[in-house]
């Protein structure tokens, strides 16, 4: 999923959860600057090692997706959101960040798991959803991921959604491109 979707990004790129740094062997030479966020220093540790084997400029940002980016409006390329969304507090702010310095003619690439239409794995998700964030970093299972997209007002261009192999409530994925 990394293969297919990290190596679209160009420009400035903001990666919303850049963790350990997981796609940063996916960025190709179109790619200038990384805006990395991340609340946790460990992470970001170890994302750091990953970063010096990159051709481009990494820049890490301790914090949450929801606090302002320290990025000008309309200053960022491509947005990267990898297996994130379903673990920020509160998306629709997170994602209001992200349009904010999105340039107008840019993307969002993301690649999330999420609620299935699926009537009988849905059901699970939300009963799953209360005991799993405690134990996974705040994941929500049962978030709709393209819903959340357009309501802050981005526009999917293109979108695949699928199960990935594993336990039908934690693997429903979203994988697409967004534009302002």
């Amino acid at each position: 999923m990394r293969a297919e979707s990290v190596p679209l990004a160009c420009g400035h790129v903001l990666e919303i959860g850049i963790g350990s740094g997981l796609n940063l062997p996916f960025y190709t030479s179109k790619v200038h600057r990384i805006y990395g966020v991340d609340p946790s220093i460990e992470l970001q540790r170890m994302a750091a090692e990953k970063a010096s084997h990159v051709g481009f400029d990494v820049t890490f940002l301790p914090q949450s997706a929801e606090q302002p980016f320290p990025l000008g409006d309309s200053s960022v390329d491509t947005i990267v959101i990898t297996w994130s969304l379903c673990s920020i507090r509160d998306p629709a702010l997170a994602l209001q960040q992200m349009k904010r310095v999105l340039k107008r003619d840019g993307q969002m690439i993301f690649v999330e798991h999420g609620r299935s239409p699926d009537a009988s794995v849905a059901a699970w998700q939300d009963r799953t959803t209360p005991v799993w964030k405690h134990f996974t970093g705040g994941c929500h299972l049962n978030r709709k991921i393209d819903d959340l997209i357009r309501v802050a007002g981005f526009r999917i261009t293109k979108q695949r959604n699928f199960y990935l192999p594993g336990p039908r409530p934690m693997t429903y994925t979203y994988q697409g491109i967004a534009e302002l």
